[in-house]
């Protein structure tokens, strides 16, 4: 079967409203933009969305909490965004902050097949209310559950035809762990070439995970903090 789409609106056409979604980037780097363009062109809503971050008011998933999409937010950093803010105190937003390594931690165990992993993350703090803490050599550990996302939705750099990508320099960070993570892997890459173009070597996330891909366009290179000498 052809993982190739021809666009954004044609990959994330089945996402309907209620789906859990991860969404791969770093601040402002890497992230889906055509795909989140397309959901708020689609208007699902009620989404569950696991990202690093929640964007910034224009850009990103700020769109969508723009849109009223997103029911809640699983997230590790989201202080650039003034709409998730006025969401979140006015109870309109669920919210669930997680150290950064657990983010990730969750995103690879779900990869892995893993249900769970314990980790010492958040031990004694709000982080731990309502969960299992286990000692293991002296040491507490909270147990944490795997990602259940009914979709991973990644940007990378260079993708070809079976779904193989790579990504470039920080955009490396949560979109190979999260692209292991989905039920289904949407891919949209900036480059799709054929296969046997990409050095085998240099392969981040192998085909194997991707059901999904398609060549992006019109990406934005933006900064989220632009600090100038004088």
């Amino acid at each position: 079967m052809s993982k190739i789409y021809q666009n954004a609106d044609d990959a994330i056409s089945d996402i309907q409203d209620g789906a859990v979604l991860m969404l791969g980037g770093f601040g402002l780097c890497g992230i889906p933009e055509n795909c989140i363009t397309a959901l708020v062109k689609k208007a699902v809503k009620q989404l569950t969305c696991i990202s690093n971050n929640a964007g910034v008011d224009d850009f990103g998933i700020g769109l969508m909490l723009q849109q009223k999409q997103v029911k809640k937010m699983i997230s590790s950093y989201v202080g650039e965004n003034a709409e998730f803010e006025r969401q979140l105190l006015s109870g309109e937003l669920e919210v669930e902050l997680i150290p950064q390594g657990t983010l990730a931690t969750r995103c690879m165990a779900a990869g892995y097949g893993m249900p769970a992993i314990y980790t010492p993350a958040g031990v004694g703090t709000e982080v731990a209310i309502g969960k299992e803490v286990r000692n293991f050599n002296g040491k507490d550990y909270l147990l944490e559950m795997a990602f259940d996302a009914d979709f991973a939705i990644v940007k990378a750099w260079k993708g070809d035809t079976m779904g193989n990508l790579i990504f470039k320099d920080t955009a490396r960070n949560f979109n190979p762990l999260m692209a292991m993570a989905g039920k289904i892997t949407i891919a949209e890459v900036e480059h799709l070439v054929p296969v046997g173009e990409l050095d085998p070597n240099h392969i981040h996330t192998p085909g194997i995970y991707v059901q999904r891909i398609f060549e992006g366009k019109n990406y934005e290179k933006r900064i989220e903090q632009l600090t100038l000498s004088k």
